[in-house]
């Protein structure tokens, strides 16, 4: 707690809000985030609230059970509610709804769901339920990814096979350069994926496009941080890949998470919920490791992409920082963590979730 602590000093708060005013341009200025975890800490503590007039920190995809495609629920619905088979998944994925319903409605209905806190506990549920079918519903992003890898690597029960779900983010963040009227002027990127994955990936933001980008950690501090050194690259007219979370992320990342990663996965493109496909954006099993594919297993062939919003979500621009969650209609009035309309309610890690919980006008 003491080194936590420390990153919520209010005197070491004090100093990086003042550095950053110090520095902070005539012009306004736009910084991206990808984490929900981020979007957590910076609604938590009021972040914005204190930052100089002109300097905007906006939210962009990085919730996975979000970007989720409804394709992805909907195939999960089918193991659980017609192949009779023991679906495991994450705890924030059983909320999240297809337009046909969610895994927690399909548990009401009878299906057999189980919440697991790691992609570990399923090999327990397949060995002490030998005779049934399991699945492992695996959604999120390199975090995740490689666990699940190394879970695929090692797992020896015939019954458990993978439904993945994993999405990339640095195919996100450049895709999001090409949407028209979204103006980003640099990004800050989240602590743990950088702390698997290092910096090397990112350096095509600096060098194709010019774009500051910093990786941050996970308290006030850690945030501050990250949003001063975007801005001084902004003053001094220089690009470059930043680390503010030096504890944590190394250049190289963990380079066995990532051989890990490089030996289970392959990288196709992917949709993200709302967003629609982008290129590289995925990983699927490599053909070595189709037995353990679900979607092979069960002969279930990819069908044709689902309209992933109810009529009237606003998640879509949400997730790609078009626009806030106070400037949807539907926000904390017919949509509320209770009675989720879109994605973006569902999760702790989602962006709508976090402005309800912590009830902040900006």
């Amino acid at each position: 707690m003491e080194v936590i602590n420390l990153y919520r000093d209010k005197s070491i708060v004090e100093k990086a809000l003042s550095a950053i005013r110090s520095i902070s341009p005539a012009f306004p200025v736009k910084i991206m985030h990808v984490c929900g975890t981020h979007e957590n800490v910076i609604s938590r503590f009021g972040v914005r609230e204190f930052l100089p007039e002109g300097v905007s920190v906006i939210a962009g995809p990085g919730c996975p059970v979000c970007v989720c495609p409804s394709q992805d629920i909907e195939l999960s619905r089918e193991f659980a509610l017609n192949r009779g088979v023991i679906l495991a998944t994450f705890g924030d994925m059983v909320k999240v709804s297809s337009l046909n319903g969610s895994l927690s409605e399909a548990k009401a209905d009878g299906a057999d769901i189980r919440v697991v806190y790691s992609p570990f506990d399923t090999i327990r549920i397949a060995e002490e339920n030998s005779d049934r079918e399991v699945v492992l519903f695996s959604v999120g992003f390199e975090t995740t990814a490689c666990g699940v890898a190394t879970m695929v690597q090692s797992a020896n029960c015939r019954n458990l096979s993978f439904l993945i779900s994993h999405r990339l983010i640095p195919p996100a963040m450049e895709f999001l350069l090409g949407v028209g009227d979204l103006y980003i002027d640099g990004f800050i990127i989240p602590g743990h994926v950088t702390t698997v994955m290092g910096l090397e990936e990112y350096n095509v933001f600096p060098e194709a496009y010019r774009m500051p980008v910093v990786a941050a950690g996970f308290e006030p501090v850690d945030i501050l941080m990250g949003i001063f050194m975007v801005l001084r690259q902004i003053k001094e007219k220089k690009a470059g890949c930043e680390n503010a979370y030096t504890r944590a992320v190394k250049e190289k990342g963990n380079p066995k998470a990532k051989e890990a990663i490089a030996e289970v996965f392959d990288v196709v493109s992917s949709y993200w919920r709302g967003i629609g496909k982008i290129p590289r954006s995925g990983l699927v099993l490599k053909e070595k490791y189709r037995d353990k594919d679900a979607r092979y297993r069960f002969d279930l062939s990819e069908s044709e992409p689902v309209i992933d919003l109810n009529p009237g979500c606003s998640c879509h621009l949400i997730m790609i920082g078009k626009i806030e969650p106070l400037e949807c209609p539907l926000f904390s009035r017919t949509c509320t963590p209770q009675t989720p309309y879109g994605p973006c309610m569902v999760s702790f890690e989602g962006t709508c979730n976090a402005w309800y919980r912590y009830r902040r006008e900006y």
